[in-house]
């Protein structure tokens, strides 16, 4: 299998390799699509019975229809519309528990997921917070362990987007199933770079967002609700059906969807996981991984270069997001040097994901990140190393210049 070859578009003057928290460029279908079907038939979706608006709530189910299928659901009307998937999981985390329910959950979270739980557990919900190895896996008997017969839930991180590890969600998911646990799994990090199937992971909930690697726009997201699991509404409002009826709906889609949707966002969302189905998962990661290799091998061979849980491990998957810090430099300067000096964007900081740090040591500072995308190419990945390998290279000249002068 051949490394992908994509067309940049010439207005992106710069290498980027944040992908890890948007995927840039989209597909220029996702830009057509947007564009053209918004200016055409930019009215809102099922309100009226006017040719516009039925060809807009026929695009709406399209893509119901088109994601139920990626997530391998069963019932495309069980495939929810939210803003991204902080918003899903706020649903779904609120809409399944209570304050004084028992949930397990991990330290490879995204705040999308610990602040709720983190919420929850000042209201009075025992929460069992499991770290992961060395390696960067949380082992599932050790979450397996946690569970209680009081366990209303376990949430889940599918792949961490600090140190890229895929976590076995299917035997978790299977326990979880055992026993009566809701299992919620954010695939933010997953979806469009991993297979990730609903029955094969055996998931209740899974929430997702766009912008990454389906390819669509900011601003677009949802979940898919296994038939037979239930959310507990905590919001309401306008559905554009049933309106004379005082509660709000209960069945789906709008029992958990608000107002009026995101149109362009569905669009281009559309748009890009039928671009991402059309070259194929498999065409994707693959290339997206031999870069990550050839990078993780090389920054691995640089004098002064940590890399945070970038071992292969048999048997184990992962997606292609690096970490690393360059001894006696800050990750944040480190990060401006890239952009400044060698025209490259990536991410430094905590990522969001503060346990994580707080178990690589890396809290106070956190790690410089570099997330690999479709439309990287090998070129992209040979000016990373070349940066890191200079900036490496001027790190250790300071620390020299320093201890010198310390000496004298």
């Amino acid at each position: 299998m051949t490394l992908l070859n994509l067309p940049i578009p010439p207005e992106v003057k710069m290498i980027y390799l944040d992908n890890g928290a948007t995927s840039f460029p989209k597909p220029q279908v996702v830009y057509e699509r947007m564009d053209t079907f918004y200016r055409s038939a930019g009215v809102n979706p099922g309100r009226s019975g006017f040719d516009l608006c039925l060809e807009a709530g026929a695009l709406v189910d399209d893509t119901r229809h088109l994601l139920c299928d990626f997530f391998g659901g069963t019932d495309p009307n069980r495939l929810v519309f939210s803003y991204n998937s902080t918003d899903a999981l706020n649903l779904a985390i609120w809409g399944s528990l209570q304050p004084g329910d028992h949930v397990v959950t991990t330290h490879v979270e995204h705040n999308a997921t610990l602040r709720p739980l983190w919420k929850l557990e000042q209201e009075g919900s025992p929460v069992d917070w499991v770290d992961f190895d060395e390696t960067g896996y949380v082992d599932p008997a050790e979450i397996i362990r946690r569970f209680r017969p009081e366990t209303k839930a376990c949430v889940m991180n599918h792949a961490s987007n600090v140190i890229g590890t895929v976590q076995d969600a299917a035997t978790i998911g299977a326990a979880c199933r055992e026993r009566g646990i809701r299992f919620i799994l954010d695939v933010s990090q997953s979806a469009g770079m991993v297979p990730v199937k609903m029955d094969e992971l055996n998931a209740d909930i899974v929430c997702f967002t766009g912008h990454k690697s389906l390819m669509g726009p900011m601003g677009i997201g949802g979940m898919y609700v296994r038939e037979g699991v239930e959310i507990r509404r905590t919001r309401a409002g306008g559905t554009g059906v049933k309106s004379v009826q005082r509660q709000h709906l209960d069945e789906y889609p709008y029992r958990m969807e608000y107002g009026t949707p995101n149109l362009p966002g569905i669009a281009g969302l559309n748009a890009g996981v039928a671009w991402v189905n059309q070259l194929g998962l498999a065409t994707i990661h693959h290339h997206e991984m031999a870069l990550w290799r050839q990078l993780r091998d090389a920054l691995r061979e640089i004098e002064g270069v940590t890399l945070y849980c970038a071992e292969d491990i048999p048997g184990r998957e992962r997606i292609s997001v690096l970490s690393f810090n360059v001894e006696g430099l800050e990750a944040a300067d480190v990060g401006t040097m890239l952009d400044v000096d060698h025209n490259i964007a990536c991410r430094t900081g905590l990522h969001c994901t503060p346990m994580v740090h707080e178990h690589l040591g890396t809290a106070a500072h956190g790690a410089v990140r570099f997330g690999i995308g479709a439309f990287n190419h090998e070129a992209h990945i040979q000016a990373a190393i070349e940066g890191v390998r200079e900036i490496a290279a001027a790190g250790r000249r300071r620390a020299g210049k320093v201890a010198t002068g310390a000496m004298a």
